[in-house]
């Protein structure tokens, strides 16, 4: 039976902007400041360590970043690490935080021609401050009916945003870039979710897709893909 979408939702980082390649370029930075003390394959070891473990007590974004790094450069240089290597570390967050918005090619173009149709629905997670000035720099805040930032995105925060709009599951499509964040909880619920896979996507973010989802579940190469996905969908 082709799908009746009430809503559509779009994650944002790595899936209307670039996030993730921030990431990739501080660590590429901060590889060299650490080397006296340590091998690259343990000086990774230890920051992708700290920063999963911290999820738990600074959350998700770029200031819980900062502060893993932070903690790792101590641990890793056995406190012997200088107080302007810990400042520099500080600046790179800093440069983070107010880093110029890089909207993928097909980005506006998608959503012009969905918000025509459709109402569109942002779900982020992060840090309130931290996404927020995101949201508004990126120049897409028009595009979406609804802007949800969460601190986590599992199926009991899914289903509050479902029940607070009173949005039936099977009417709801999920559009990211993360199989653990956008995908699997959304078809957990019964609703539908498009993949689009990033270049350097973060291992914690990957997930298992369910045999009994999988009619639910798309993929697709990059943005520009979902408006004819869409009609193949309401069509068939």
């Amino acid at each position: 039976m082709a799908p009746n979408f009430n809503v559509i939702a779009f994650d944002a980082d790595d899936t209307l902007w670039h996030t993730e390649s921030l990431y990739v370029e501080v660590e590429a930075e901060i590889i060299p400041i650490l080397a006296p003390y340590q091998s690259q394959d343990i000086i990774e070891q230890v920051m992708h360590s700290n920063e999963i473990r911290n999820l738990e007590f600074y959350g998700y974004g770029i200031k819980s970043f900062i502060l893993s790094l932070v903690e790792s450069a101590v641990q890793i240089s056995q406190s012997r690490i200088p107080g302007n290597d810990i400042l520099r570390i500080i600046e790179l967050g800093k440069e983070m935080l107010s880093a110029k918005i890089q909207l993928f090619e097909q980005t506006q173009p998608t959503l012009d021609k969905l918000s025509s149709s459709y109402p569109l629905m942002l779900i982020t997670k992060g840090d309130l401050n931290e996404q927020e000035p995101k949201i508004k720099r990126s120049g897409l805040l028009d595009y979406f009916k609804y802007i949800e930032i969460l601190s986590d995105k599992t199926p009991s925060s899914y289903s509050s945003i479902l029940r607070r709009y009173e949005i039936n599951p099977t009417q709801f499509l999920m559009v990211g870039n993360s199989l653990r964040s956008d995908i699997a909880p959304v078809l957990s619920l019964g609703g539908w979710a498009v993949y689009i896979p990033y270049t350097n996507s973060w291992s914690h973010e990957n997930a298992s897709i369910p045999e009994s989802s999988k009619e639910r579940f798309y993929v697709i190469k990059h943005l520009g893909e979902l408006p004819d996905l869409l009609s193949q969908l309401v069509n068939q």
